[in-house]
């Protein structure tokens, strides 16, 4: 058993052995572990900015050292939680990865945050089990759930202004 607890967990092949690491992957493994789970693409700029603006951050690493399940917070560290960018890729998914790291940020908002949080995900299809099996309920009719995508254009730095 590793230090987090989560040591040998049912595994695919016998010498499967998986790590919860409390932080985040480095920035290739993030931008990897997005584009091979099948989350929408993000650049090593994008990758930087997640991670230095999360709030709680668990990874989960192979016998080989490979990244291969990850998990976010993005919060005020007070009452309001977002989990985000959880993510097995395809060859590791069904060993129960995602639902150890899920119950390691729950409980880093329990154990952090004071009584009240709200916390708050947007589950792809395939996750919806995993979440409701934590408590998580869908939102409708009582609210909308929304989104943005801004297109934000390029900084202009003056470079070849008159």
């Amino acid at each position: 058993m590793t230090e987090s607890g989560l040591g040998q967990t049912p595994p695919m092949h016998p010498s499967d052995l998986y790590e919860l690491i409390d932080g985040a992957p480095d920035v290739a493994g993030y931008v990897r572990l997005r584009t091979e789970s099948g989350l929408s693409p993000k650049t090593e700029e994008q990758a930087r900015g997640a991670i230095a603006g999360s709030w709680s951050f668990r990874h989960v690493r192979d016998e080989t050292g490979q990244t291969v399940a990850m998990g976010r917070i993005v919060g005020d560290g007070s009452w309001y939680f977002l989990i985000a960018d959880m993510a097995t890729l395809p060859e590791h998914q069904g060993q129960g990865l995602g639902g150890k790291i899920l119950d390691a940020l729950l409980e880093d908002i329990r154990r952090l945050a004071p009584e009240g949080a709200y916390v708050t995900l947007t589950a792809d299809p395939p996750g919806r089990r995993l979440y409701e099996s934590r408590g998580f309920s869908d939102v409708a009719p009582d609210r909308t759930g929304m989104h943005l995508l801004l297109d934000t254009p390029p900084i202009d730095d003056g470079v070849g202004q008159p």
